[in-house]
């Protein structure tokens, strides 16, 4: 398994995960779902790969890079890393958000493919802990998160706010 950088040569299996990935499924937003392969090599990658070095972005933007997990020649998973937080981020979605592909839950990429992010935002991220959050009914994910050290440090109606020690 590798986690590899959003990239033009792998933009055909990039827009096969993102298109079928739903506008938010259990917390990860995705405002790309359904759009045309044109519009994704023209609009969408290179817009997504400028989040790393953001220009002229709002004053709330914070950078992020994108991943996705491959078995293989199979994209199974997306991970993004965001840089640094704002106030809003560390009280809310955090550093890190992931999906795996439907066909592909429950087999460990989660799990997997979370502890190789995480070694990279080890590197990425300022805080002393990597922030994520998860929805309380996803238990899956709340076992990906404490599989690779995560502990509760909070939570809201919704959410567990999980933090991992660097």
């Amino acid at each position: 398994m590798e986690l590899r950088k959003i990239n033009p040569e792998d933009a055909v299996a990039q827009w096969e995960y993102t298109t079928v990935l739903p506008e938010d499924e259990n917390g990860l937003t995705n405002p790309y779902h359904g759009v045309s392969l044109e519009e994704y090599k023209k609009s969408v990658l290179p817009t997504l790969i400028s989040y790393e070095h953001p220009v002229n972005m709002p004053d709330w933007f914070v950078p992020e890079t994108f991943y996705y997990l491959w078995d293989e020649d199979c994209l199974v998973g997306e991970f993004r890393i965001r840089h640094y937080l704002t106030e809003a981020l560390r009280n809310g979605s955090g550093h890190i958000g992931y999906s795996i592909g439907k066909e592909y839950r429950g087999k460990g990429y989660g799990t997997a493919g979370l502890g190789l992010t995480i070694q990279m935002a080890k590197s990425i991220v300022p805080e002393d802990e990597i922030y994520l959050r998860v929805k309380k009914d996803n238990i899956a994910s709340q076992k990906c998160m404490i599989a690779n050290g995560a502990y509760k440090a909070g939570e809201d109606e919704e959410h567990y706010f999980m933090r991992i020690p660097k």
